[in-house]
């Protein structure tokens, strides 16, 4: 059996303080670690660490003045509590500096061994509202000997494109830090069920808690089952994800039926789609664990 045991931590930083909001994020790790010893891979919300304020306490050049550089000073910090707690991190996101005009809005995994596993930066970003430059291509990353997992960020989980892309590339579960502190939350969460369901992937959808956010974190299985759903507030979601699942699912069907990825395996090069100027291309064989 491949398990992946995730903490999704539903908490808000210190608004605009972001040595403090790093003490709370490194104290929450370690009391993750100390409380539930069989957790591998802990995850925060979006733009955590680049201590955003509540929407409407927003300042406006707040993420280009905090913006940093991946690698550097603040990767080095939660590369070392990695290796310090030998957990997996996926510490929401932050601000990265871009050259050429705003930052992005990047979300990092940190292997046990203190390195940076993947980089993705936010390909839709809340428009118009978020001034952050698009990332433009999809990632994700191996746990050796579990499985592979995607990454996403909030708005992605609007756009199908997004996690048909992950799974197309071989993700068994999404990973989508999250701040959405406005009342469309139960959209996101109906996203959520669709992109697992008709991709056959688990997603653990993580928002922050008030007042930051309006919290509803959710962990959804391969069928699009809701395995957990927090409230507004402050809490942590610890959660065995069965990865041999979304084998099964994908063979034998969502409740015994519908059997998507096959259908696309069997039909879908002849299928024309001319949004993308293509058709459906065959889903890449699956690496081994662990490749």
């Amino acid at each position: 059996m491949r398990t992946l045991t995730i903490a999704a931590v539903q908490t808000t930083p210190v608004p605009y303080d972001l040595e403090a909001t790093w003490e709370r994020f490194s104290d929450r790790v370690r009391a993750v670690r100390d409380t539930f010893p069989h957790v591998q891979l802990v995850v925060v919300p979006e733009l955590f660490l680049a201590a955003e304020a509540p929407l409407l306490q927003a300042r406006p050049d707040w993420a280009r003045r905090n913006a940093v550089t991946v690698p550097g000073p603040l990767t080095d910090r939660i590369c070392a509590l990695a290796r310090e707690t030998g957990l997996w991190l996926v510490p929401g996101t932050v601000y990265e500096q871009n050259p050429g005009g705003d930052p992005y809005n990047t979300a990092l995994a940190i292997s046990p061994e203190g390195e940076i596993a993947a980089r993705y930066r936010k390909v839709f970003p809340w428009q118009p509202y978020e001034q952050t430059t698009p990332g433009d291509e999809f990632v994700v990353f191996d746990l050796p000997g579990i499985g592979r997992a995607g990454l996403a960020i909030c708005y992605d989980g609007s756009f199908p494109e997004t996690a048909r892309q992950l799974a197309w590339l071989g993700a068994e579960v999404i990973i989508q830090p999250t701040l959405t502190t406005t009342r469309d939350r139960e959209m996101e969460l109906v996203c959520a069920r669709a992109n697992a369901w008709t991709n056959q992937v688990y997603v653990v959808n993580l928002n922050a808690a008030d007042p930051a956010g309006v919290g509803a974190s959710t962990i959804v299985d391969p069928e699009g089952i809701v395995r957990q759903q927090a409230g507004p507030g402050e809490e942590v979601l610890v959660d065995v994800l069965d990865l041999d699942a979304v084998t099964r699912v994908r063979a034998h069907g969502s409740a015994g039926l519908n059997r998507p990825w096959a259908q696309l395996a069997r039909h879908g090069e002849d299928i024309h789609l001319p949004m993308y100027g293509s058709t459906f291309q065959p889903v890449p064989a699956p690496l081994p664990p662990g490749r």
